[in-house]
């Protein structure tokens, strides 16, 4: 049976309408497993709008509400894995677990049923959050990318968590004199500006040059601020690597932004650190991208992992 216990959520910073970041705090007088980055932890809120699915006649799914007798939404649990986006040494530090979390809808307007919980957390009344006290999973350095000189990181959305978690344990590692020779170089990709979660901190890692790291962010609906920053890049993930690798775009719904790297970045010294013999690309975020990103990957035989659910 499941060692489950119940934290409360703490720190909850809504970066837009439909993206946030909070910290879980564990049950009192207990502490979270310890972890290695790109691992995650099973949540579960109980309050949570249950919906069912529905295939169309083309095969098409989506969700509608679940009613009961008297046409009333149903609430139940609802639990998901959700990747952990605080580094060890962190956790260590404040003891809480990081999350990066997006309010999920479908074509159809239906919420997400645990991540829209998550959008109506307030404390003190309904800010606890059951966990599964078992932190797991392989998409991590050492099993990914082991003996690799070169690692790859495309991160679309929230699905950027994982990596911000390794980029911040190998700076900490760096400042405790615990350097590896493998560059590692980080594409990403959000909507807005203000929805490029960990920008900053991330922008900080890079300068202070302590391990072998490049930051490659970009916005796929840029503002007039982001042409004029020459350290933004610009269009969707798969496409600014479709960009890279010398690739046309993929066209997609929607108008599609001409993918270009940040003006501060050499494409020339960029595509030198991505020798297929040395390098591996791990992604995570947007199944569709995440399935063109693998494309350019085997295109240019260069080995593919990546984390979804």
């Amino acid at each position: 049976m499941a060692d489950l216990k119940v934290g409360t959520a703490i720190d909850q910073r809504n970066l837009s309408s439909v993206l946030a970041i909070f910290r879980l705090k564990p049950e009192n007088g207990s502490r979270f497993p310890d972890y290695v980055p790109g691992q995650y932890i099973a949540l579960r809120r109980d309050r949570c709008r249950l919906t069912k699915k529905v295939v169309e006649a083309d095969g098409r799914v989506h969700y509608v509400r679940d009613l009961d007798a008297a046409g009333q939404q149903k609430i139940g649990p609802v639990t998901h894995s959700y990747s952990i986006a605080s580094a060890p040494f962190e956790s260590q530090e404040h003891g809480c677990l990081e999350f990066y979390v997006v309010l999920e809808k479908d074509d159809h307007g239906t919420l997400g049923r645990l991540s829209s919980s998550f959008f109506e957390m307030t404390a003190p009344a309904n800010d606890q959050i059951t966990y599964v006290n078992r932190i797991t999973g392989n998409f991590t350095l050492p099993k990914t990318a082991n003996g690799r000189g070169s690692v790859l990181l495309v991160g679309t959305g929230t699905g950027v968590a994982p990596f911000v978690s390794m980029i911040k344990q190998l700076d900490y590692d760096a400042r405790q004199g615990r350097v590896d020779s493998v560059q590692y170089t980080l594409l990403h990709t959000n909507r807005t500006y203000e929805e490029l979660a960990y920008h900053q901190e991330l922008l900080e890692i890079e300068a202070a040059r302590r391990f072998d790291f490049v930051y490659v962010p970009s916005v796929s609906r840029p503002a007039e601020r982001d042409l004029k920053d020459p350290g933004m890049g610009r269009g969707r993930a798969n496409n600014l690597l479709r960009h890279i690798f010398g690739m046309p775009v993929k066209e997609g719904e929607g108008r599609v932004v001409a993918p270009a790297l940040p003006s501060t970045i050499s494409h020339r010294e960029l595509t030198k650190r991505f020798d297929s013999s040395r390098t591996v690309l791990l992604t995570c975020g947007n199944p569709s991208s995440m399935e063109d990103i693998k494309h350019v990957a085997d295109t240019h035989n260069i080995p593919f992992e990546k984390e979804d659910w």
